[in-house]
């Protein structure tokens, strides 16, 4: 709206001018800018609604930063701090340290909070993995000694606990009850600045990442930095409703995304750990997928939506109760599923011998079929590296399969190890193994379990080349290893 200044008003109308000059400058320059009124008043409204001024006071005392001392070796620091920038410039050519060489201490820090008055606290599995010695630092300055109660690296959830009572405890909210754009708050010690304030808002909810962890995680925009792990998430009536866990980053700081492990969840892996020490975890035995546009015309269904089942497991709880692959799970225990990760997301949260109910479709008919859940054993071997006896050395670690992973092999006739670690400059490394690969033959020699390898290795000539087969992503596969 252009405002004409050629002609002043007479002393009459000074004020009426003045008030109508005012409101047509705003005007203009909110539209100059490509704003609408209405944008900049919902907006201000909603950063009203969003202070935490009074919320940081009141649940601050129950918030503690955690100090961790490990003991690492000069290898292990080595590698931790430089193997990644200088292989960029020196490929394999770099030395990494003798493993023998003297232990030094490292200090690392996260943040905690109490959920009950006696003592038990909560964090992140990463803050505290490793530590031999873990204490909290309160905000009036006191440290205390915490035991580590639990730990589980899936959800990456741990419970500490201190001795004392009458600590503030935070009230717990409900996780599922969250909003896109609601606002939230962080509470943490950023680069080791206690007691840092952060806010912003829900920007999704259930982000998986594939089969790394076992939660369905809160994404905002609060400004999460090293130190933040292990903090707690608020929203605006000051409940615990995350954990806060990590972040999406190309330079290690904030970048707009954050992620939080939804408190249900966790508190779910709190009473197990607190109770057990350990967490059960249910099994089904499926690989779902989603559905897209494409697909749900293919089905003749209405929407995309639902899990298409790509394969089940052999003699698995899914395969029993009837599920088959090219079912596609609508419901779960009457809970609709809209993408995969919604049923991932139950069956994490569910027990073992649970029973479940699924809605599916198939052939383009709906029925329901019913089953119970099974044991997904954690108890897996150790990692064991193999090491012959006349010197010989692979470079690599391996574990025996699950039960649930050998009978997934089974369907294709075969048995193995699965490759959990890999020396960046050993024989395996430059023979093109990777972690996560399933050895299933060496030298002509099945090899069912880590005693059969490393039988195996024993076996092999000091020179020359010997074939190794091995499963990777399913898929069979035969590398010829140079022995030198």
């Amino acid at each position: 709206m252009p405002i004409n200044m050629s002609k002043a008003p007479n002393s009459r109308n000074l004020t009426r001018w003045l008030q109508q000059s005012t409101l047509a400058f705003a005007v203009a320059t909110t539209m100059a800018a490509g704003i609408s009124i209405a944008t900049v008043t919902n907006a201000e409204a909603a950063v009203t609604t969003a202070d935490f001024s009074g919320l940081v006071q009141q649940v601050t005392p129950a918030v503690a930063r955690v100090n961790v001392t490990k003991t690492v070796s000069e290898a292990e620091l080595a590698k931790a701090q430089t193997a990644e920038l200088l292989r960029k410039f020196f490929g394999d050519r770099l030395r990494i340290p003798d493993e023998a060489a003297t232990p030094a201490i490292e200090h690392a820090y996260g943040t905690a909070f109490f959920v009950t008055a006696d003592g038990y606290m909560l964090t992140n599995h990463h803050v505290v993995a490793g530590a031999d010695k873990i204490s909290v630092t309160l905000n009036d300055r006191s440290e205390l000694d915490a035991t580590l109660v639990g730990s589980d690296e899936r959800s990456d959830v741990a419970v500490l606990k201190v001795t004392g009572r009458q600590f503030p405890a935070l009230p717990i909210g409900d996780s599922n009850a969250l909003r896109v754009g609601e606002p939230v708050l962080a509470i943490g010690s950023p680069f080791g600045f206690d007691y840092s304030a952060s806010a912003g808002i829900v920007s999704a909810k259930s982000r998986n990442f594939s089969r790394e962890t076992s939660v369905p995680f809160i994404q905002t925009d609060v400004a999460l930095n090293p130190g933040n792990s292990g903090g707690p998430l608020f929203n605006q009536r000051g409940e615990v409703i995350g954990i806060n866990s990590r972040i999406f980053s190309g330079t290690g700081g904030y970048m707009g995304l954050s992620f939080s492990i939804p408190i249900d969840a966790a508190m779910d892996i709190y009473e197990q750990l607190k109770t057990n020490g350990e967490v059960a975890r249910a099994y089904l035995g499926i690989y779902p997928q989603d559905i897209d546009r494409n697909l749900a015309e293919a089905y003749n269904l209405a929407r995309p939506q639902g899990a298409l089942l790509t394969r089940v497991s052999p003699n698995s709880p899914a395969q029993k109760a009837g599920l088959k692959s090219g079912d596609i799970i609508l419901k779960y225990n009457d809970i609709q599923i809209v993408e995969a990760s919604d049923l991932l997301n139950l069956i994490n949260r569910a027990r073992p011998n649970d029973g479940f109910r699924v809605q599916i479709q198939r052939d383009g008919k709906q029925s329901i079929i019913t089953g119970k859940l099974s044991d997904a054993s954690n108890d897996i071997q150790s990692q064991t590296s193999t090491q012959q006896s006349n010197g010989l050395s692979l470079g690599l670690a391996l574990r025996n399969l699950t039960p649930e992973e050998q009978r997934e092999l089974a369907s294709d006739n075969k048995t193995g190890v699965l490759v959990t670690a890999i020396e960046p400059t050993g024989l395996a490394a430059r023979s093109g193994i990777l972690a996560g690969d399933v050895i299933t033959n060496l030298h002509q020699k099945p090899i069912k379990t880590v005693n059969d390898f490393s039988s195996a290795v024993s076996l092999l000539p000091k020179k020359g080349v010997v074939t190794l087969e091995m499963m990777r992503q399913g898929i069979p596969g035969i590398i010829g290893l140079r022995i030198e």
